[in-house]
């Protein structure tokens, strides 16, 4: 089934190739007007001017609106690509606006988007998917030097370049070396020694834990699983309960307690020119944790989890209902016919001999990673996650050596580490580059000049939650979705914004903003390709698709109430 898969796979991504060729041969980019507002003032000098990324820059050559170059009436008028690349003009009510021209290709341009998908879905593997993706983009664009036009210029990125140092080198290191000194797991024994007394106690510490390790992701997933296992298997608590818990507190819980990689990976795919509150990396991420309450999803996920440890069933459906009756009379864990998946390697200890793990190991270090989190969030109006994990890595890799740890053994937990996230690394450089292509070949114009004018405002968060939703789970990642989905979905509803003249465009833009989020974690957290699902179900020891089943219909649940709820916010406060 698999080989069919491939070749399959295969001759769409042949077809898609083919028609990237057509479309840059022979298919006309439609230019469109963007015009973008700034917050103009006068210098010192008596100059026109305004703020882009922290430096002060002149507005010089302001023409009329009717006589630009790059008003849509010239555009529709110009053959080929417009000589200008931007041009600053006074409207009819003397306002200053910076006129860019942009393109699309109509439908096709979405296609390296769509590609995407259906590669991801048809092989199961993210990084061919994301790859064959880039490759189509970049036929489209004429971009035929894949390394030296493509992943080269993404990689020289301020914003990628600090993705993949945090992602890679500070998280990486950090696992490496908890897991180098046991410090995670001598937490969680402490944990479950003084607090575990049975069935209710086990699954409330799972889903503390979860709370806890709010990095989310593999990181969590791995984490609590591994370490609540053998008390939750103790305490006769079914496979189906755990790995439920520990999959809908990853993801989910980290999208609350955002003080982690999320931010800075999230606010490079929503900048959208002249949108005051998105202008610089410091708004984003300041947009980011304002719209937090309404995670709606992530928010239900995590209460639905809390509910069952407390065994309150009632929105956790029938599977881990008849699960739990299981777990209780017969005292089996798993269904008859279940065939767990194993994970001895993730469960083996790589402590040096005669290294005793202590539970300050990992406390000090995270109290330290959260309160500078915290701290720079609240003095400078934005969380340095970096000087925090890099914090984090360096206490722990300095009371490691205090402990009587090698120098040669901390090395080599931070290295293993690094190992540990390269794969991952890899899918998130391409995740970037992916959404950047979508953006340069026009697929959230196309949508804008598609919807744009005519769809009703208070549908759009719950048609992005919907269409991020398959995405992920189509795809198997969140991370991805985002590359993929805000380049197109953050354009759409400023457009929107401003067709319809709304009241309140910065809430309905966190509406719409959290939809994204949330809509990618629900698909994520339920699809049977992703990696959190997967690795819930192997570090408790059940069987997957008895996990993707029994999860997903409490997922559903949260995701209905939180797509009602973003509808009805939208339609009454917007």
């Amino acid at each position: 089934m698999a080989s069919k898969h491939n070749k399959l796979a295969f001759i769409f991504f042949l077809f898609a190739v083919l028609a990237a060729i057509y479309i840059k041969s022979s298919v006309s980019p439609l230019w469109v007007e963007q015009s973008h507002v700034y917050d103009v003032s006068t210098n010192s000098a008596g100059l026109l001017s305004y703020t882009y990324k922290g430096q002060q820059v002149i507005i010089d050559n302001v023409v009329a609106y009717h006589d630009s170059l790059l008003n849509q009436q010239h555009l529709n008028l110009t053959k080929g690509a417009p000589t200008l690349v931007q041009q600053w003009v006074r409207d009819e009510n003397e306002q200053l606006k910076l006129l860019k021209p942009a393109f699309h290709f109509g439908a096709w341009s979405l296609l390296p988007a769509l590609i995407t998908i259906l590669l991801c879905l048809l092989t199961r593997e993210p990084l061919t998917a994301l790859l064959g993706g880039i490759v189509v983009g970049a036929i489209m664009l004429g971009r035929y030097d894949l390394t030296d036009k493509v992943i080269i210029p993404n990689l020289a990125k301020e914003g990628t370049a600090a993705l993949l140092l945090l992602y890679l080198w500070l998280l990486g290191g950090l696992l490496g070396i908890w897991s180098k000194t046991g410090a995670a797991q001598a937490f969680a024994s402490y944990m479950t020694k003084h607090f575990v007394k049975g069935r209710k106690s086990a699954k409330l510490v799972s889903w503390l834990l979860g709370v806890l390790f709010f990095q989310g992701g593999t990181m969590s997933t791995v984490l609590v699983g591994t370490t609540v296992r053998p008390l939750a298997d103790k305490a006769k608590v079914s496979h189906e309960e755990m790995s439920y818990i520990v999959d809908s507190t990853a993801s989910p819980i980290a999208s609350i307690l955002a003080f982690n990689a999320w931010p800075a990976y999230v606010q490079a795919l929503i900048f959208i020119p002249g949108v005051s509150f998105l202008a610089t990396e410091a708004d984003r991420i300041a947009f980011f944790f304002q719209s937090i309450p309404f995670s709606f999803y992530s928010i239900f996920a995590v209460t639905g989890t809390f509910l069952l440890s407390i065994n309150v069933t009632t929105f956790a459906g029938k599977r881990i209902r008849l699960a739990k009756q299981r777990a209780e009379v017969e005292g089996k864990l798993d269904a008859p016919t279940a065939k767990p998946l194993s994970a001895k390697e993730l469960q083996e200890s790589n402590v040096p001999s005669g290294y005793v793990p202590h539970i300050i190991e990992f406390v000090l270090p995270l109290i330290t990673l959260t309160a500078i989190a915290i701290g720079s969030f609240v003095l400078l109006g934005s969380p340095k996650i970096n000087w925090a994990f890099g914090a984090a890595l360096l206490l722990s890799a300095i009371i490691a050596i205090i402990k009587g740890m090698s120098l040669h053994h901390v090395i080599d937990g931070f290295s293993q580490g690094l190992k540990g996230v390269v794969f991952a690394s890899v899918i998130l450089m391409l995740a970037v580059i992916i959404g950047s292509i979508s953006k340069e070949t026009g697929g959230g114009l196309f949508l804008v000049s598609l919807l744009g004018e005519q769809l009703p405002f208070w549908c759009l968060p719950v048609i992005l939650q919907l269409m991020t939703m398959i995405i992920a789970f189509s795809t198997g990642t969140s991370w991805g979705t985002y590359a993929i989905a805000f380049p197109l979905a953050m354009p759409l509803a400023w457009a929107i914004c401003q067709s319809q003249g709304l009241a309140n465009p910065e809430l309905f833009m966190m509406l719409c903003f959290a939809t994204v989020l949330n809509g990618s974690v629900f698909g994520d957290q339920c699809s049977p390709i992703s990696d959190t699902t997967i690795l819930s179900a192997m570090t408790t020891g059940c069987d997957l698709m008895d996990h993707v089943k029994s999860q997903l219909i409490p997922a559903t649940i949260a995701a209905t109430i939180a797509g009602a709820l973003w509808t009805a916010t939208a339609y009454f406060f917007v």
